[in-house]
């Protein structure tokens, strides 16, 4: 088996590796690189492969939390939603509204200048 797929296998081995490349802290190329090197090799990955411990459901952080939020995202959909619900409150009182026609048809027989 070549070391590209070696490297693969490795990889879906030790998905912690797809969160450092996620959140920038390395490529994938940089990864490559450091198997190429030194293959499986504990001392070389240990950097990278220690398990993060998940923080318990009990104790919420607040403030990373806000840090998190994409506010701009949020006020554009805030935004999207207000403009929705406007053409529907608009779609529902014309509908509640008799339209009024104003429009007469000329008879037939007259002129213009009648």
């Amino acid at each position: 088996m070549e070391t590209k797929e070696k490297f693969k296998d490795f990889v879906k081995n030790n998905p912690i590796l797809l969160k450092h490349v996620k959140d920038g802290k390395m490529t994938w190329q940089k990864f490559y690189e450091i198997y190429d090197l030194y293959g499986e090799d504990k001392e070389a990955w240990k950097d990278y492969l220690v398990k993060e411990s998940k923080p318990s459901t009990s104790s919420f952080d607040l403030p990373n939390f806000i840090k998190g939020l994409d506010l701009d995202g949020i006020q554009n959909g805030v935004n999207s939603l207000q403009r929705v619900l406007g053409l529907l409150q608009d779609m529902t009182s014309n509908k509640t509204q008799p339209q009024t026609n104003n429009y007469k048809p000329r008879p037939i027989y007259k002129h213009f200048d009648d």
